[in-house]
C-alpha cells in the first residue's frame, strides 16, 4: 500500500484549499506504517517551505480515543497561539475522534478546522460532517493477495517470489469535512 501517495494525496488538497497551517496526528510510531505516513506528512510540508511546529504534531494509537486526545493535545497546546486550519489524521478513527475534540471545543468542521481522514472505513460518510478520507480498495487488497498467494502456491513455494509489488493507490474520496482555508 502506497501510505505515503495517501498522504501527499490529502495534503495537496488541503493545501488547493488555502490551507498552510495543517498539523497531522499520527498512528503509533511502533508501526512502520504510522512512520511512513509521518515522514510523508514531514516531506510534504518541507518541499512545499511549510512549518511543522512540534505541538503540530501529535501521535494517537490509531483509535477514536487517541485521536480524540491527540487533537485535545493539540488544541490545548495551541490555546494561546495560531491553532491548524487543517488537520491530516493518520486513519479514519483518529480523525473521528479529532472531530469529537474540536466539537468539544466548540470549533466547527470545516468552517474552523478542515480535516482529513485515511482508509475510508464505512463511518467516514455518516459523522458529521461526513468525512473526506483516503479510501485503500479492500477488494484491491484482498486480489491482489490472494493473486500472491496462488501465484506462490502453484509454483510449490510457500512464499511470494522476490522482486514482485502489488502497490495499492488510494483515492482521495472528497466529503464535507473540509474546506476553505479563511483569510
Amino acid at each position: 500500500m502506497d501510505y505515503a501517495e495517501g498522504i501527499v494525496s490529502g495534503l495537496e488538497h488541503l493545501t488547493n484549499l488555502g490551507h498552510r497551517r495543517i498539523a497531522f496526528l499520527s498512528g503509533p510510531m511502533r508501526l512502520n506504517s504510522a512512520r511512513v505516513r509521518l515522514q510523508a506528512f514531514r516531506d510534504f510540508m518541507e518541499q512545499r517551505h511549510l512549518a511543522v511546529e512540534p505541538n503540530m504534531v501529535q501521535e494517537g494509537n490509531h483509535r477514536v480515543e487517541g485521536g480524540r486526545d491527540a487533537m485535545q493535545r493539540m488544541l490545548d497546546s495551541t490555546a494561546n497561539g495560531a491553532r491548524p486550519t487543517a488537520v491530516m489524521a493518520s486513519n479514519d478513527l483518529t480523525a473521528i475522534g479529532a472531530l469529537g475534540a474540536i466539537h468539544d471545543a466548540g470549533l466547527r468542521v470545516p468552517e474552523d478546522i478542515s480535516l482529513v481522514g485515511y482508509d475510508d472505513i464505512q463511518l467516514s460518510a455518516y459523522t458529521q460532517p461526513a468525512l473526506t478520507t483516503l479510501r485503500l480498495s479492500r477488494t484491491e487488497i484482498a486480489t491482489a493477495a490472494f493473486r500472491a498467494l496462488f501465484k506462490a502456491r502453484r509454483g510449490g513455494d510457500s512464499k511470494p517470489p522476490d522482486g514482485e509489488d502489488h502497490i495499492i493507490r488510494p483515492v482521495l474520496v472528497l466529503r464535507k469535512s473540509t474546506g476553505r482555508a479563511k483569510s
